[in-house]
């Protein structure tokens, strides 16, 4: 049995959507401190929520 700790992107729970200055975002999680240079632009809300927002609003040149 493995002592590793759970991926907390892959759990059940509240997710957040973050973006940086440069525009690229991120799904996080909810219970995390939100990193230096990233804000939060959508949620919380479930992870299937926080990953539409990201699609529809990442837009790549």
């Amino acid at each position: 049995m493995s002592d590793a700790p759970a991926n907390p992107f892959d759990a059940d729970g509240e997710f957040l959507a973050l973006v940086n200055p440069g525009g690229q975002h991120s799904l996080w999680p909810a219970f995390a401190a939100v990193p230096a240079g990233w804000s939060v632009a959508h949620g919380p809300c479930e992870r299937a929520a926080a990953l539409d927002w990201i699609t529809t609003h990442w837009t790549t040149p």
